[in-house]
């Protein structure tokens, strides 16, 4: 998602350490779950982890939850499964939800299924938002739960739309609505450099992410659902990338590759009038922009739409049966709805069930902060977050054909054609 300190979809994960549950009738020593959490140390959302695993140790004194810090979700991920596969492996863990065939492939993890057997257990498993569910699923069975996630969304500066002479109410809607407000937002010093771009749309950190912002409303469709194919030669793909290609050409967005980390930065700065960005920066930009901003969809072209991003809580399959059962416990009670909602206001990223929605809290803040629904409501017409077999190679493979379109150094039907064939030839093994 989706990262230092800014943030995506961050990802937790839960390692356990050396903890067993003790069956006699002595006391029972402490399941320990380290809780490996990829993002920078310290800032409001470590506060809020802490919290939690304080709160749940609170309420089940037989386990001790150790939340650690472990740097980005592809650094998380490396770090969960060399565990893994030294034989002292994560218990659970909250990874990138488009790791999930990637944690199969390894033989990592096990479904949440094996754990569901009460009718609550099945209320709450069937109670999160299917958008979500689309990477959480596959093969009939749930191999990731929902936690820190999120949808691409649009910030503008109302202040800038009112000087360049447009309805600050009034977001674009769709493509060509957003050229046409861009090329009024742009503004250059006397020099001719540009001091204000009208739009900016990330391309590092996870280009292919926001990739999707474009193909989405495009109506294609980047992956197959069984994550063995992909269709980055698409005509649709290809127009969806001259577009944003497009952009640069006519000045209005910056050229080249645009920085991730930054993006939130030059929107504070005013240096970009309008960005796309994960609503888990909503919290961000709300605590430090200095003049009343918007938040809205993503503008469409064929259609509307987002992909999901950000991260699930996995368990993994080499720990005791303990470990996992007090896993699966701490999963289950981290997704409540009280908590998914404080979760949602402290961060910014979407509560995860329509119940946390409707719990008090989250409807006065939403209420008093309309903002924190657009992506929520932006989720009937979300799409999975692009995911494969061998995600993290094939994913590269688009990822370096975009920012070589970006860049200007291949067309974008030849960036994509050629991102296809490496594509094809890394998940031949897959099919």
């Amino acid at each position: 998602m989706k990262r230092k300190t800014f943030v995506r979809g961050l990802a937790l994960p839960l390692l356990a350490a050396s903890g067993l549950f003790t069956a006699g009738v002595h006391a029972q020593a402490p399941v320990e779950l380290q809780f490996y959490y990829p993002v920078a140390v310290g800032g409001p959302i470590a506060k809020t982890i802490d919290g939690f695993a304080a709160g749940f140790m609170k309420e089940n004194p037989g386990v001790k939850v150790s939340p650690i810090y472990a740097g980005t979700y592809q650094e998380t991920i490396v770090k969960a499964l060399t565990a893994h596969k030294s034989g002292t492996p994560p218990v659970t863990s909250v990874l990138l939800s488009t790791d999930m065939f990637t944690l199969i492939d390894e033989e990592a993890i096990v479904p949440f299924d094996d754990f569901v057997k009460t009718a609550e257990d099945k209320a709450w498993l069937g109670g999160f938002y299917k958008a979500f569910m689309m990477n959480s699923q596959t093969g009939g069975k749930t191999w990731g739960i929902p936690f820190q996630r999120s949808t691409v969304v649009m910030y503008w500066n109302k202040e800038l739309f009112k000087e360049a002479g447009l309805d600050p109410e009034k977001p674009p809607t769709n493509w060509a609505e957003l050229k046409a407000a861009a090329t009024k937002l742009t503004r250059k010093d006397a020099s001719g450099k540009v001091t204000q771009w009208g739009v900016q749309i990330p391309s590092s950190g996870f280009p292919y992410w926001l990739f999707q912002t474009l193909t989405t409303p495009n109506d294609a469709i980047l992956a197959s659902e069984a994550g063995t194919a992909v269709k980055f030669d698409d005509p649709k793909v290809i127009e969806a990338l001259q577009y944003w290609v497009d952009l640069g050409k006519a000045g209005i967005h910056p050229p080249g590759v645009v920085e991730w980390g930054t993006t939130p930065k030059d929107f504070f700065e005013k240096k970009a009038a309008i960005i796309y960005t994960t609503t888990g920066n909503l919290t961000n930009i709300k605590a430090n922009a200095k003049f009343d901003f918007g938040v809205g969809m993503i503008p469409g072209n064929k259609r509307r739409g987002s992909p999901t991003g950000g991260g699930n809580f996995y368990i993994f399959k080499k720990s005791t049966p303990a470990q996992q059962d007090a896993a699966f416990k701490f999963v289950k009670w981290i997704t409540q709805p009280e908590r998914a909602a404080q979760w949602s206001m402290d961060t910014g990223y979407v509560a995860v069930s329509p119940a946390a929605y409707e719990t008090d809290t989250l409807r006065k803040y939403g209420r008093d902060f309309p903002a924190a629904l657009v992506a929520r409501d932006q989720l009937p017409v979300s799409v999975a977050e692009f995911s494969t077999h061998d995600n993290q190679r094939v994913t590269k493979a688009l990822n370096d054909g975009l920012q070589a379109a970006l860049t200007g150094s291949k067309t974008p039907a030849q960036a994509m054609q050629d991102a296809q064939r490496e594509a094809d030839r890394i998940l031949r093994a897959s099919k």
